[in-house]
């Protein structure tokens, strides 16, 4: 196949008195070819029909199809969609995948957020997320560092104090070290009443003041309807639920199976170390799990007492009692909750 261009070249050489052999030379064709041009005088290019290729994503569509009809009104990400399509074979790229999505939903996919950067060691962020498609709703406890931003996750049946505290513990093992400072929003089982004394002086759960001190970590508090405060770690909630709990969720679904906080704990050991923490991160554009080995050094050491279970025993070791923790405001000199909470 050649262009008008080429055949213009051919003709005009041929004028000029080249030869056939220095024409398919000079122009990079083959002899036969220009031969053929001239011979019959064809005054345009000659294409052949060729048959269209398929698509590697094609023998795939029916699952995907399927897939987003048994998981609707759940939204299956273009990458949660990949990983399961890999394993049955699938060896093309996300973006033929998303381009098809977008085509075949007609919507794309959340944009990305901005994010402010942290030094290594300094800030670790935590939050609650409702996670929806059992019998009863669950919860997710979500940690992110902030500076690798290195995911711990566990479900659990509910968001009490005891559950809250023991959640700290087994992140800042995974971890395997301890930030410089965990910011919260307004958790019941954190903050008593916000700017009590004044601005940035709070009434914090004594409980969790004690806690956070025999840790030896700041709790700061973001400001309210300021998502970027602590956007990496309301972003991973997200994520958490579209990654994670909702594709299971829906495969349980299907076989008319129900999740539960033990099933879902059993599995995020493995999705954290093999997926969540192993991805290339859009923002910091490396894995987690690589940043972490960079930012452990800079981690504050475990206390000797902190030995928690791993993530897939947490609901065989968790409190069973219910424990009414205190909730009763401190009553210390300003300055001391100066130095224990800011509002930025």
């Amino acid at each position: 196949m050649i262009s008008k261009e080429e055949l213009m070249k051919i003709q005009i050489l041929h004028k000029q008195g080249y030869s056939q052999r220095w024409i398919a030379r000079h122009i990079g064709i083959s002899r036969n070819t220009v031969k053929r041009y001239l011979k019959q005088n064809i005054s345009s290019p000659e294409y052949s029909n060729r048959t269209k290729k398929g698509s590697k994503l094609d023998e795939f569509k029916p699952y995907l199809h399927s897939r987003i009809a048994q998981a609707n009104p759940v939204h299956l990400s273009g990458v949660v969609l990949l990983r399961e399509i890999h394993e049955l074979g699938y060896s093309g790229s996300l973006s033929l995948l998303r381009q098809y999505l977008l085509q075949y939903r007609g919507q794309p996919e959340s944009p990305s957020v901005i994010r402010f950067e942290t030094p290594a060691g300094k800030q670790m962020q935590v939050d609650w997320g409702q996670m929806r498609g059992g019998q009863s709703p669950l919860h997710a406890f979500v940690a992110v560092l902030g500076y690798s931003r290195a995911l711990f996750v566990v479900i659990t049946d509910n968001m009490r104090y005891e559950t809250l505290e023991y959640c700290h513990r087994l992140a800042f093992d995974y971890f395997q070290g301890i930030p410089q400072e965990v910011w919260y929003d307004n958790m019941k089982t954190v903050v008593v009443e916000r700017n009590a004394f004044g601005e940035g002086q709070h009434k914090l759960v004594s409980s969790f003041y004690q806690f956070s001190k025999s840790m030896g970590f700041l709790p700061k508090l973001c400001r309210p309807y300021r998502p970027q405060t602590k956007g990496k770690v309301e972003r991973m909630v997200r994520y958490v639920r579209d990654s994670f709990y909702r594709p299971l969720a829906t495969q349980l679904s299907a076989l008319n199976l129900t999740l539960d906080s033990e099933t879902a704990n059993r599995k995020l050991a493995h999705w954290l170390d093999n997926i969540a923490n192993q991805r290339i991160h859009d923002t910091i554009k490396v894995k987690p799990a690589d940043k972490l080995k960079e930012e452990r050094p800079y981690l504050q050491s475990l206390p000797p007492e902190l030995h928690p279970a791993s993530p897939s025993q947490v609901l065989n070791t968790m409190p069973t009692l219910d424990v009414q923790y205190e909730q009763q405001p401190l009553h210390h000199e300003l300055s001391i909750y100066e130095q224990l909470v800011e509002v930025v």
